[in-house]
């Protein structure tokens, strides 16, 4: 799953990275090491520029509310389930079908966190024995130092409680795509701990090489079957990971501390 990750990059340096034409200076967002599920967060999208005499789509950065809420929603106070879409489900479930035929985007990171349950702890956990394990928190990247091109898809959601002309009568939000973690060998390795991404966690975010990036954005393809050609996992070995420190753990921390690499995880017993 992605249930948090970090995003330091400027607008600018995305800008460059995904050759964006439209950017509102006004819609940037500070550096944030800790992304929690319902905050917003900047996504790179294809799309017609509204108004202008040009309809072709055009290659935007956006700032979106993480968690997705269907357009046929009541109320959108299911967002913080949908933070995720499985990659082999979206050409089927009504939330997200409709989103992955005509809106798909990039959400970019420079990587995300997972946690580590120690060995004997999560046999305890498993036995009942105690109520909560302690986890060590890893931070996942690519193993070059890229922007993580995570894909994703939006959706706009009308509150119907709201007059059109409201700032707040449309809402748009995305979803980060999953799908099953890597069992091959790291890129990078730690010293010691998880020697694959599935050692750390079942699921990982899709991560999306640059040469699919143009495909997986272009509105114009809708065919699912298509679609979920691109949804292939990236080659392997692309990866890194490395334990952080618990602090991450705790939405309120943020700050560029929350990178730092330990020697060795904070539970000496964790494999």
């Amino acid at each position: 799953m992605c249930g948090r990750y970090a995003a330091s990059r400027s607008p600018e340096d995305l800008v460059e990275a995904f050759g964006v034409e439209k950017w509102e200076p006004e819609e940037s967002l500070a550096p944030d090491w800790n992304v929690a599920p319902t905050k917003e967060v900047l996504v790179v999208l294809d799309r017609p520029v509204k108004d202008a005499p040009d309809p072709r789509p055009v290659r935007q950065l956006r700032v979106l509310k993480w968690g997705l809420v269907p357009s046929w929603a009541k109320n959108p106070d299911g967002a913080a389930r949908m933070i995720n879409a499985r990659s082999e489900t979206l050409h089927e479930k009504p939330s997200f079908r409709r989103p992955f035929a005509q809106r798909r985007c990039i959400v970019p990171a420079d990587g995300y966190y997972e946690w580590v349950t120690a060995h004997d702890e999560r046999q305890l956990e498993v036995e009942g024995k105690k109520k909560r394990a302690r986890k060590q928190p890893y931070f996942v990247l690519p193993a070059d130092g890229s922007v993580f091109a995570m894909a994703g898809i939006y959706e706009f959601w009308r509150d119907a409680t709201l007059p059109a002309d409201h700032p707040r009568a449309w809402w748009a939000t995305c979803s980060v795509i999953t799908a099953e973690a890597e069992t091959g060998p790291l890129g990078v390795a730690p010293a010691e701990g998880p020697a694959s991404l599935a050692d750390i966690h079942p699921r990982m975010p899709l991560m999306l090489t640059p040469d699919r990036w143009d495909a997986w954005l272009d509105p114009a393809r809708t065919d699912p079957d298509g679609l979920r050609e691109l949804l292939a996992p990236p080659p392997g070995g692309l990866m890194r990971a490395y334990p952080v420190s618990t602090a991450v753990s705790n939405v309120r921390n943020n700050g560029p501390e929350l990178l730092d690499e330990l020697a060795a995880p904070e539970e000496a017993t964790l494999f």
